[in-house]
């Protein structure tokens, strides 16, 4: 074989308190088709990419090209990194002959990501709670919407970490300790009910809004009140997501009034609103 075409989801991650350990996959997706054969203009995730796998396959390197195409918006807290290096790991490894599985190839994306949070959903689909040599991954029921509003600004990852204190109140993080167990509780058991107020956060979230999205709280508070359960900033933004249950067919109306009233709680006249079901398959070769 000497070209593979994956499907990668893009993926919300953190959810508040869940910092670097929970996230789920979402139904908005980037396709990355590679190559086996030289580039003419190799891209710098090349070297790091060839760098992880082919010592991890025991394989002699081989040079490889690679194209992207999709919906999931770059430096907006919604995975778009994930989506090239997962695809470019699955990709390489199709090529090979499938000399590592699933798991191998995720602990090689999120080694590279630095942090397994986006990785895991991206992976296998559905919410995971990463952390560990092991992933928990629960199915999320399509009554779960997520709607997202993306502002017209990037935010690059490191920029978002460098924000962060060095130490945080032991009161602060034991709430924010609870929430994320809650969380996790509420997915696991698909008792989305258990989710209303669960999003709270004292880890990042405050410190991101002061210095770089000043709206967070405005935005999660008019979404709740138009019916979200809650919202949480995305990674590490700059999308906002409110979630919504859908327990009668025929809601999706509520889901555009929340994302209606993120958007003009905002302020942001170039923001936009997905809305989006949870992804439960992770990344899938599509040919």
């Amino acid at each position: 074989m000497n070209e593979a075409t994956l499907r990668v989801p893009a993926t919300t991650a953190n959810l508040g308190p869940g910092y670097d350990a929970l996230g789920v996959a979402l139904e908005i997706y980037n396709h990355v088709t590679v190559r086996r054969g030289a580039s003419a203009a190799a891209h710098p995730m090349n070297a790091e990419v060839a760098g992880k796998f082919f010592p991890a396959a025991e394989l002699a390197p081989f040079d490889f090209d690679w194209s992207i195409r999709g919906d999931v918006p770059r430096s907006r807290g919604m995975g778009s990194s994930v989506t090239v290096r997962l695809g470019l790991l699955h990709g390489l490894n199709e090529i090979s002959g499938r000399p590592l599985d699933a798991t191998r190839l995720f602990q090689l994306c999120a080694a590279l990501e630095g942090h397994p949070d986006n990785a895991a959903p991206a992976a296998f689909g559905g919410f995971t709670v990463a952390g560990g040599p092991q992933v928990a991954r629960f199915p999320v029921d399509p009554a779960l919407q997520f709607i997202l509003l993306i502002p017209d600004f990037e935010i690059a990852t490191p920029d978002a970490r460098r924000v962060l204190p060095a130490q945080i109140d032991r009161l602060g993080a034991a709430r924010s300790c609870a929430n994320a167990c809650r969380i996790t509780a509420a997915f696991a058991t698909q008792n989305y009910a258990l989710l209303r107020g669960a999003f709270e956060d004292h880890l990042h979230q405050p410190y991101r809004e002061r210095e770089l999205i000043p709206f967070l709280t405005t935005v999660i508070a008019a979404g709740e009140k138009a019916g979200a359960l809650g919202g949480f900033l995305s990674g590490s933004g700059s999308t906002i997501c409110c979630v919504l249950e859908e327990k009668a067919k025929g809601e999706g109306r509520r889901a555009k009034e929340i994302g209606d009233a993120m958007i003009a709680a905002s302020g942001c006249p170039g923001a936009r609103v997905m809305v989006t079901e949870a992804d439960n398959e992770g990344t899938i070769v599509v040919s």
